[in-house]
């Protein structure tokens, strides 16, 4: 009967041992491929956020070898740099940009613009050009500095 019982015992134990083997394994699976994942993400985050800056660059320097307009590049660079939750960021160290940008953010484009009376355009049009007379020469001295931009890193 004590052999039975023993032998009983001994066979519990070694299954709760083996099932508790096949837990830890699946475990550790799962945090492996956990980690994948996390790193997978990181590199696409990377990757999102390296081209988006490469954009910011290309747009400067197509702004200061007037290939691109001042304030269509000021507003491409002040959205991307809202893409990636930067401007609250940037801001200060590119007031001219954020400053014009502040102007032009809500004039129509394209098909809303061309539904507007002329007196409404020529008054948003009015509007941009005395802010890009007023702050040209501080938007091309920051597009030069936006030229080779790299975020300052968070840690």
């Amino acid at each position: 009967m004590t052999t039975v019982l023993l032998l009983s015992g001994f066979i519990i134990i070694s299954l709760l041992a083996s099932y508790a083997t096949f837990l830890l394994l699946k475990l550790r699976k799962q945090a492996s491929q956990k980690a994948k994942h996390q790193q997978e993400l990181q590199d696409i985050n990377q990757a999102r956020l390296d081209e988006h800056l490469s954009s910011i660059r290309y747009i400067a320097t197509a702004m200061l070898e007037d290939r691109c307009e001042i304030s269509e590049g000021v507003m491409r660079i002040a959205k991307l740099f809202s893409i990636l939750s930067m401007s609250e960021q940037v801001e200060p160290e590119y007031p001219a940009i954020f400053k014009h940008f502040n102007v032009i953010q809500d004039h129509p484009i394209m098909e809303q613009r061309k539904s507007l009376e002329k007196k409404q355009r020529m008054r948003f049009d009015f509007a941009r050009m005395r802010s890009e007379a007023e702050l040209e020469a501080k938007i091309l001295e920051e597009a030069k500095k936006l030229t080779s931009f790299a975020p300052n890193p968070l840690h």
